[in-house]
């Protein structure tokens, strides 16, 4: 039985009884091996390329499913892990970032234009348009690379199957939203070197406890159980990732912050150094502001009542643990 690649435990009861463990005990064979992760570490060279490598690939299919990042990203990690890194050449980056997206696409049967994908990168190399018998030629040395595994067993994989672990099948729409989110951090977090030391079923399992503690707090003791009892996963492996991942979410919110903070370079003095306002205008304002702050306080008692019965309906959709 061919199993779908993005959800081949969708139906995983239907399966044949091997048919998961069999997912599990294969997943490393679709992975970097340990090495390239210490490697990385070790090399302030190495992480730049792949840094600058997966810019290109994010250009390249910026109009494209994500997952057809995510998949030619994990070519990239696996080329780079048989292969080693290549020499400071925009052309060289640029071409395998190429190639990886191009061997995605096929994977994917998605369509595209070999010259129009080119035309989004940047032009740090002049400008060059790879033909196609060039990109042919490197494509052969990533399958290679691959062990023409083109089917790569990634972290998406393994969401059907721990997703069925937390009881949710009366509710298949708080399903589907934890998925989701879990599945937007597996997206996020594919970039940083740390989530290359552990496996894809541990990456989901991760992500998805994360997401759970972000829209269900309440519920997360009872998920994190029914995950830690599973055993498919070493549970300190799962901790150890979720507090990479749970690192990760922070940093992104932190450069938020710092960025809302930042973007607005108008203060007050400026604009009263620009702008001298009349006393009238003045006595306008005060009076406009005093009716928006009177709003304001009846908006938040709204607010307040929203809330909570949002989290009254919310939970009472949930079995206690």
């Amino acid at each position: 039985m061919e199993l779908d690649l993005q959800n081949p435990l969708e139906n995983f009861h239907d399966l044949p009884s091997d048919a998961v463990s069999s997912l599990f005990h294969a997943e490393s064979d679709h992975t970097p091996s340990p090495n390239y992760f210490h490697s990385l570490k070790a090399s302030d060279f190495d992480i730049s390329v792949r840094r600058n490598v997966i810019s290109l690939i994010s250009q390249l299919s910026c109009t494209f499913d994500p997952f057809l990042c995510y998949l030619a990203i994990n070519y990239l990690d696996r080329f780079l892990a048989d292969q080693g890194t290549l020499q400071p050449k925009p052309w060289a980056n640029k071409l395998l970032a190429i190639s990886c997206f191009s061997v995605a696409a096929k994977m994917l049967k998605t369509e595209y234009s070999a010259t129009d994908v080119q035309v989004l990168l940047n032009h740090d190399d002049g400008g060059v348009i790879f033909g196609a018998q060039t990109i042919q030629r490197m494509e052969a040395l990533v399958l290679g690379a691959l062990q023409w595994r083109m089917r790569s067993i990634t972290p998406f994989s393994f969401l059907p199957f721990f997703s069925n672990l937390l009881n949710l099948d009366d509710d298949p729409a708080l399903r589907k939203v934890l998925k989701d989110r879990a599945s937007q951090t597996i997206l996020k977090s594919q970039r940083e070197i740390k989530v290359l030391e552990f496996k894809p079923s541990i990456v989901a399992a991760s992500c998805l406890l994360h997401a759970s503690h972000e829209l269900f707090p309440f519920q997360y003791p009872c998920f994190l159980r029914a995950i830690s009892d599973c055993s498919y996963v070493n549970k300190e492996s799962v901790v150890q990732c979720y507090n990479v991942i749970q690192g990760i979410a922070r940093e992104e919110y932190e450069s938020a912050a710092f960025n809302i903070v930042n973007s607005s370079s108008e203060t007050p003095v400026n604009v009263l150094d620009e702008h001298f306002l009349s006393l009238e205008s003045e006595k306008t304002n005060v009076a406009s502001s005093t009716t928006l702050i009177q709003q304001e306080k009846k908006d938040n008692i709204k607010r307040r009542k929203l809330t909570k019965y949002g989290n009254d309906v919310q939970f009472s959709h949930f079995r206690q643990c």
